[in-house]
């Protein structure tokens, strides 16, 4: 099994179907309001009805309640969560007896300490994202980290979304050194905050899948 291509920060429905029809498994929507590439739960909606039922749609969201990620899986048809800033194993267990959904705990590293975080997390998610550590920053950065982080994270024995600064140009050698379940992109295969670069994202998904 090659590994898995998550496009992320998707906002509109033609470049969902690019990235199916390229190959990508996952899709990623954004609810976090603060970011350029958020999405509503109405937009999300529509997204999800175009993408194949093969292809799980992922919500991305930053401290919303249990109780609003609920309300919007069940309004959007989300078949995947991914969770970034303070969410609790607590959380994540709430999340996976109401609904049975993907559930990717993200992580943001700098150095060996932050992997300390993961942990807890064994048993309570499914799927860890590791992205690069940015103060005041949830992620999304555009910016890498040491890759022998990630390497050391598998010792966890859960499977891991490589983030954090992936390009056309580096996912294969990303790929090669960390041997991830799934390489994770939104900034590197866009031309504007809420579109893609359809030659960069053939690129990336070409790259990624002949890694």
């Amino acid at each position: 099994m090659g590994v898995k291509i998550k496009i992320c920060g998707i906002t509109n429905e033609e470049d969902a179907v690019w990235a199916v029809n390229y190959g990508a498994h996952y899709i990623g929507l954004n609810f976090h309001k603060e970011s350029p590439r958020k999405v509503s739960p109405e937009q999300a909606a529509k997204i999800v009805k175009k993408v194949p039922p093969f292809i799980p749609c992922i919500g991305v969201f930053v401290e919303q309640s249990v109780d609003q990620i609920l309300k919007i899986i069940d309004k959007t048809g989300l078949m995947g969560v991914q969770l970034h800033g303070e969410h609790t194993p607590e959380d994540c267990r709430a999340i996976s007896e109401k609904m049975e959904v993907t559930l990717i705990r993200s992580f943001r590293v700098a150095e060996e300490a932050d992997l300390d975080a993961i942990a807890p997390f064994k048993g309570a998610c499914s799927h860890i994202l590791l992205d690069a550590k940015v103060d005041g920053v949830p992620g999304g950065t555009g910016q890498t980290f040491p890759w022998e982080l990630a390497r050391r994270a598998k010792s966890f024995g859960l499977p891991i979304f490589l983030a954090g600064g992936l390009t056309p140009e580096n996912v294969a050698q990303a790929i090669e050194e960390v041997q991830p379940f799934a390489v994770d992109v939104a900034s590197g295969v866009e031309r504007l905050p809420k579109r893609k670069d359809l030659d960069k994202l053939k690129k990336f998904i070409n790259e990624a899948k002949n890694a």
